[in-house]
């Protein structure tokens, strides 16, 4: 798989176009799972990065659900075999920690010390050690519909990887407003 750091911003634009035209085509007669999987796909090839988590908002309870996501602990493959992995959201309406910190504000953000962020509040035994973390919501008319999370990139994160990141989420918020 191409990584980011071999594509230049013109090929990453268009790229971009192409995975827009692919999700909008696949949203009448695919599943969200094969949408979510495109979007893992291109997310980690574009950024660069080593992990991803690809999340809905259940429209029926609010919890977050990993529909798409990297195994970065021993029982990722239960929740994989599952088809799903899910956070509930708290009593107070919110999802908690660096996970859901996006999630909670509606902003796209990055850290290169996630570990040290302060709403960190550590990392399951088992874990795969993170060394970078960026999470973007995903929002159709300032609906928080899902999230898209990357971590471990080949160099650092930057503006850049949020921006496509976000421009990926616009994409993908389309298909989650038909879809849920």
């Amino acid at each position: 798989m191409e990584k980011n750091h071999n594509l230049t911003p013109e090929m990453i634009s268009e790229d971009l176009k192409k995975l827009n035209i692919r999700v909008s085509r696949m949203i009448e007669d695919s599943s969200l799972k094969k949408i979510s999987n495109l979007v893992l796909e291109e997310a980690t090839r574009l950024t660069g990065s080593d992990y991803c988590y690809v999340a809905i908002v259940d429209p029926t309870n609010g919890d977050s659900v990993g529909i798409s996501f990297s195994h970065l602990t021993d029982g990722c493959q239960y929740y994989a075999d599952l088809g799903e992995a899910r956070f509930k959201i708290r009593k107070d309406g919110t999802y908690g920690g660096l996970l859901g910190y996006s999630l909670d504000t509606g902003e796209s953000f990055f850290t290169h010390d996630p570990v040290n962020h302060p709403v960190a509040h550590g990392i399951p035994p088992g874990h795969e050690t993170i060394n970078q973390f960026l999470s973007v919501a995903v929002k159709h008319q300032e609906k928080i519909l899902g999230q898209i999370v990357l971590a471990n990139p080949e160099k650092d994160y930057s503006e850049l990887e949020l921006k496509i990141t976000d421009e990926i989420a616009s994409i993908y918020a389309l298909a989650l407003d038909k879809l849920l």
